[in-house]
């Protein structure tokens, strides 16, 4: 009998975040224009690039792609970043994801007591 390993194949190929940039055969004029603002917001500016690292990855997170989970805790590394500190900005996108559903649930409150009266 043939053993099949767990995972062959992922639906986020990791190897495809390196052709993030061959978006722009489909659509070259309007590809040209998103990497260059997207260049343009990760350069120093209020923020530093280290800081702009740190915020992509806990954004990441908040939107759960794969691709630039890998991308920003690569970048973050190479900033200097640390594992503490990349796993803080975690939990502090998980508390702000949690609270959103929580205070969400304001609106299901007000609901369920206008229906129960």
């Amino acid at each position: 009998m043939q053993t099949i390993p767990f995972m062959e194949k992922t639906y986020y190929d990791p190897a495809d975040l390196k052709k993030f940039g061959d978006v722009a055969e489909f659509g070259p004029e309007l590809a040209k224009k998103f990497f260059d603002y997207y260049g343009d917001v990760f350069k120093e500016g209020a923020l530093t690039a280290r800081e702009k690292s740190l915020i992509a990855l806990a954004v990441a997170h908040a939107i759960q792609c794969p691709y630039c989970i890998d991308a920003y805790t690569s970048d973050s590394l190479e900033k200097g970043i640390t594992d503490e500190q990349m796993m803080e900005a975690v939990h502090v996108t998980t508390a702000i994801r949690g609270g959103a559903s929580l205070v969400h649930s304001v609106q299901m409150m007000n609901k369920s007591k206008k229906l129960s009266m």
